[in-house]
């Protein structure tokens, strides 16, 4: 089993925060509920199926085995860094936010806990199928 590369993840990590950013930022463009930050929060939840599944396969042809858990951690870490020195500064600071209302918000966690969930159900089902006895991988 190959051990993780940090710059295949951190690529993979990029992916995903960039979809992830444009999904989010393209939300205010179609105004379709009253609330624009929840609108975009929906959109974001549900940008992240296929994002997450683009980042992990492109982490994963690579041939790399390693746990989805620390896999999805270890991107979600990075997502966490890009926000604070990207995002935040870009996009919330100059809407009238900071870094504490950002990151103290439970929605992001909650998204956090979906991006990290959906690496692991993709290492769990995709990865092992590709692995499976019989498959002839």
């Amino acid at each position: 089993m190959k051990k993780m590369k940090f710059l295949r993840a951190t690529i993979s990590a990029l992916i995903v925060w960039a979809i992830g950013v444009t999904a989010y930022v393209c939300s205010y463009m179609i105004p379709l509920m009253e609330n624009p930050d929840t609108q975009a929060n929906w959109v974001l939840t549900l940008a992240l199926i296929p994002a997450t599944a683009l980042g992990a396969s492109y982490f994963y042809m690579g041939g790399f085995r390693i746990n989805g858990l620390i896999l999805g951690a270890f991107m979600f870490g990075v997502t966490i860094l890009l926000d604070a020195c990207i995002t935040v500064p870009v996009l919330i600071v100059p809407a009238g936010g900071d870094h504490l209302s950002f990151f103290s918000d439970p929605v992001f966690w909650l998204i956090g806990l979906e991006y990290v969930g959906l690496i692991v159900l993709y290492a769990q089902t995709i990865v092992k199928m590709k692995h499976a006895p019989g498959t002839g991988r």
